[in-house]
């Protein structure tokens, strides 16, 4: 293999591993109590490499947050139905919903890291929530499913709504004690209800 090919391999490599083990340590731990240091030594590289590719924890969770994001955006665009195209508008929020609570699940206090209230010392380029491009591409989604299955409800609002409580601190404090199913079926029981099939 020449040698560019194998180095982008090997950085392939190292940046999976990298979020991997983020995404193993945020499973029991805060984003806060999570050094750069332990994610080398969690992944198996040195913490320069850590530095050189994320540039701080806030670029790491960034990162990680982004890559998930990403796969449940292909999995809404090109994916079978239900979350993929091709199902009724109330059943993809349904499945869209299950998905979102799934990753915030897997990556406890990640979506709290990335917001307005982590120290500006660590995320001088943070932006407020609502503009960051995951919380818009997921509200977007959300409002136009909404919009879609009742045109007189408020879908901009009803999708903030609905995307705030994966924010909120006894949230976030009862998916760290495993309570996703149960958010799952709220989340699925305020839809139904103002969704009806």
């Amino acid at each position: 293999m020449p040698e560019p090919e194998r180095l982008r391999a090997d950085a392939a490599r190292n940046r999976a591993a990298i979020l991997r083990a983020t995404e193993e340590m945020l499973a029991r731990h805060h984003p806060r109590q999570i050094s750069m240091e332990q994610v080398a030594a969690a992944a198996g590289v040195g913490k320069g490499t850590v530095f050189h590719r994320f540039g701080s924890r806030y670029g790491l969770m960034r990162a990680l947050m982004q890559e998930r994001a990403q796969d449940l955006q292909i999995a809404i665009t090109t994916g079978p139905p239900p979350l993929g195209q091709g199902a009724p508008p109330r059943a993809r929020l349904l499945a869209f919903l299950t998905a979102v609570v799934e990753v915030v699940a897997r990556n406890k206090g990640l979506l709290a890291a990335l917001g307005p209230e982590a120290p500006v010392t660590t995320a001088p380029e943070q932006q407020p929530r609502e503009e960051h491009p995951v919380y818009r591409s997921w509200h977007g989604h959300i409002s136009h499913l909404v919009h879609q299955q009742r045109q007189d409800l408020d879908a901009d609002m009803l999708a903030h709504v609905l995307l705030a409580t994966l924010h909120s601190e006894p949230i976030l404090n009862a998916l760290e004690h495993g309570d996703a199913n149960r958010l799952d079926r709220t989340l699925r029981d305020v839809v139904t209800g103002l969704l009806p099939g």
